[in-house]
């Protein structure tokens, strides 16, 4: 997928963010200076199997970055300064604990590695304290065992999404955890991020979805029972989802099945502003339910993403007149999605439209949401035609009750505004409601601006921590979806407290004495 640019799209961007200069991708090998590899210790080889440990440069470097912003500039610039020693890929539970106990007597530190599209830095080589590194690749676990009558699957760590949904299929299942990361994520990664998918309204969040956990660690194994529910102290399962590899290594998870949904109903609406798209979303969470997807995207980003993706022509023009004779010029774009079988989408459709008429929404219709149906994951590929072309193009998120929802919207928008000006690159600045609760929101931003290439990390540094601290002085979560990794550990503390980081650091302490698992994630230095 290369999405494409028209001239209406490249004179948007140039008047919006000036002119910009190709910045190709580092294409070939020989343009990294990778380190020298560190032998590994002759017990590890044995652990694994001397057929699944990959050494050459390219498995190296293929598991030396996620798709973070900071990891595409590195790419780009051919300026790579860390990758593993060795890739290993166990094969089973059994040969993954073994190499777990391994590392951590000898002193090798593991990074576990699904599909690597980490957007903040999860799986970025750090050593620590140890001398050497091993990106664990967790693709040899792909183990399917579906319960039908209990409508739960167990599902191995490595498996892809389009994997995991291709095996439930064949019962007639899905999980319905679907992402932006979705064809390249791996349950494992879900599980170790606490991800959220774009139909989490209907569906779920991931944690939501996990009926049991198995944990790995240096110290042993912990498993929780296969039940829905317990009421037997703090749930470990809790404390396993969301660890990002710093606990131990997730080899697979027990979650909750539905079955496939028989009709897929998309479609598109404009709301008179953010604010009322939003109180629109806000009504059905707390009243009748929410819709399987439902998302709001504030008005410069509905500007911004009409511009660039928008109709053309005469479609354009009948677009155009569709909402003026609505006496509707802007708005904020709705897309609403239902899925199920036809009385559950009939039933639901209707709650939902009566409570848009109510809020003053237009219909704009099913072509639109079809459009964006079409283009669910094409996030990150235009991120890279953009970057090819010289821009900037970075994400973040967040979530706030509906109370401060707006002032949290406000604050993160200009504080990125004005990095972004201060760094003499003024931008775009999108930000969409993308996830619903009875009490709250997400809010997730695009930014876009021309890159300093030869200063790309500061510029991005600075602009990332601008927002950082707005989320954080106005009491956000600072991050809904995308977990920690290295880039916002600094910003655990606000998040948990002092003592919430003592109490992490001692279940550390605990499951991974040898302090080998993921170092330089999740916790603060």
């Amino acid at each position: 997928m290369e999405p494409h640019l028209d001239d209406q799209a490249l004179g948007v961007l140039r008047e919006r963010i000036g002119e910009l200069e190709a910045w190709p991708l580092a294409r070939g090998l020989e343009e990294f200076e990778l380190p020298a590899a560190e032998g590994l210790p002759r017990a590890l080889v044995e652990a694994v199997g001397e057929e699944n440990v990959f050494v050459d440069e390219e498995d190296r470097l293929r598991h030396a970055t996620g798709r973070s912003y900071v990891d595409l500039a590195r790419l780009r610039n051919g300026a790579l300064v860390a990758a593993p020693d060795a890739v290993l890929m166990p094969r089973s539970a059994t040969a993954l604990q073994r190499v777990l106990e391994v590392c951590a007597t000898e002193g090798v530190a593991v990074v576990p590695f699904g599909g690597g599209t980490s957007v903040v830095g999860g799986v970025e080589p750090v050593w620590g304290s140890h001398g050497r590194l091993v990106s664990l690749d967790l693709s040899g676990l792909r183990d399917v065992v579906v319960d039908e009558r209990s409508m739960t699957a167990r599902l191995g760590a490595g498996l892809r999404g389009p994997e995991a949904e291709a095996a439930l299929a064949r019962f007639g299942l899905t999980l319905g955890h679907f992402p932006q990361s979705f064809e390249f994520a791996t349950i494992g990664g879900f599980a170790a991020t606490r991800s959220a998918g774009q139909a989490s309204s209907g569906y779920g969040r991931f944690d939501a979805l996990v009926s049991s956990v198995r944990l790995l660690a240096p110290a042993g194994k912990l498993e929780t029972l296969e039940t829905p529910h317990t009421a037997a102290g703090p749930a470990l399962r809790e404390l396993v989802i969301g660890s990002e590899g710093v606990l131990g290594v997730i080899p697979d998870v027990t979650v909750r099945v539905r079955p496939a949904p028989a009709l897929k109903r998309y479609e598109a609406w404009m709301a008179e502003s953010f604010e009322a798209g939003a109180e629109i979303v806000r009504g059905l969470a707390q009243g009748p339910g929410l819709p399987e997807i439902i998302r709001v995207s504030d008005e410069e980003e509905t500007e911004g993403s009409l511009a660039l993706s928008g109709p053309r022509g005469l479609g354009g023009r009948l677009f155009g007149g569709y909402l003026g004779l609505r006496r509707r010029r802007g708005g904020a774009l709705l897309i609403v999605g239902f899925e199920g079988d036809e009385e559950h989408v009939a039933r639901r459709r209707a709650l939902t439209v009566r409570a848009l008429h109510d809020g003053g929404a237009a219909y704009l219709g099913q072509a639109a949401g079809r459009a964006w149906e079409h283009g669910r994951y094409g996030g990150p590929y235009l991120r890279d035609t953009l970057m090819e072309m010289g821009a900037m193009v970075e994400t973040l998120e967040t979530s706030h009750t509906w109370s401060r929802l707006h002032e949290l919207h406000s604050a993160v928008g200009d504080a990125i505004r004005r990095a972004l000006d201060e760094q003499g690159t003024p931008g775009l600045v999108f930000c969409h409601l993308s996830h619903a609760y009875p009490d709250g929101a997400s809010l997730y931003f695009t930014f876009i601006a021309r890159a300093r290439r030869d200063a790309a990390l500061e510029q991005w540094s600075a602009i990332k921590r601008a927002a950082s601290e707005a989320i954080v002085a106005h009491g956000g979560t600072i991050t809904h979806h995308h977990a920690i990794g290295r880039d916002h550990r600094h910003y655990m503390e606000a998040e948990v407290g002092q003592t919430g980081l003592e109490v992490l650091r001692a279940v550390k302490e605990q499951l991974d004495p040898a302090g080998v698992m993921n170092p330089g994630k999740l916790l603060p230095d």
